[in-house]
């Protein structure tokens, strides 16, 4: 009996990044850009190229100081499958039996490309505009939770499909969702799978508006342009702000709000926005 040699892990980095096709799309438009998962022949599912070039875009986005916002999508029909389950039977499996690798180099995997995706959304002062056209599952779904804002269309579902294939919760969904249904409804919806419209995830709070689909993308470049009318400072010191506060008692959320507070009255900004409200 023979047996494939597993590739070690940076070799399966490289061989990844040698895939020469476009699998994410970016248009930028002055301080906002659209990053778009395109493989809709996979329903955009997190292939190892997939995810690296995601990331890759990310990052150059996120160190650009013209831009303020990034809107996530994905090509019809679906926002993104997810894991990749061939790349789960072809390279997980098989790496987390070999011996002189196992289970640590899909730790490097999950914590520094899932994981550092999600972490990259939520620590960017950029705001993430998640644009749910289709299904969102499994980790596509915590980059989606992850955002800022959260829009989802007539044709979204939410997907929680770890459970389906015997996996837990990851990359930060188990937090994200817990904090929006509650321990209760978070585990029913991970024990039942149930997959949520997008009505049903806009009624449950898990987005911030329902739109038409053909409107989703229209509807993301309306909540740029508000971010835009805002002092460039506002966006980009609230998001740590209130991300921090998620995990404050009251009384160290209203200490971290009062040492933040006074810088903002040292802006121009501030300064003329109280002139012209003045002048009214």
């Amino acid at each position: 009996m023979t047996t494939t040699a597993v590739p070690a892990y940076d070799d399966f980095v490289a061989a990844a990044r040698a895939d020469e096709r476009t699998l994410v799309a970016v248009d930028r438009a002055d301080t906002h850009a659209v990053v778009r998962l395109d493989d809709p022949p996979s329903l955009n599912a997190l292939s190892a190229p997939l995810t690296l070039q995601l990331h890759d875009a990310l990052r150059e986005l996120a160190a650009d100081p013209a831009l303020r916002t990034i809107v996530l999508t994905g090509t019809d029909p679906a926002f993104s499958a997810g894991g990749d389950l061939n790349l789960m039977r072809s390279y997980a499996h098989p790496v987390a039996e070999a011996a002189d690798q196992g289970t640590p180099a899909l730790w490097r995997w999950i914590r520094g490309e899932f994981g550092g995706i999600a972490r990259l959304i939520t620590r960017t002062d950029k705001t993430f505009v998640a644009a749910v056209n289709g299904a969102a599952a499994g980790v596509g779904l915590a980059f989606v939770l992850a955002s800022d804002l959260i829009l989802v269309s007539d044709r979204a579902r939410i997907v929680p499909a770890f459970g389906r294939i015997g996996l837990l919760p990851e990359v930060g969904n188990s937090w994200l969702l817990t904090r929006r249904l509650g321990y209760q409804g978070a585990y029913a919806l991970f024990a039942s799978g149930r997959h949520l419209s997008g009505a049903e995830a806009h009624e449950l709070g898990l987005a911030n508006e329902l739109v038409a689909h053909d409107e989703l993308l229209d509807a993301a470049g309306a909540w740029c342009e508000r971010i835009d009318a805002l002092p460039d400072h506002v966006a980009r010191m609230t998001k740590p702000l209130l991300r921090a506060a998620a995990d404050l008692t009251w009384e160290q959320a209203i200490t971290m709000e009062e040492f933040a507070e006074p810088g903002c009255f040292t802006t121009r900004a501030h300064r003329d926005a109280v002139q012209g409200l003045l002048s009214h």
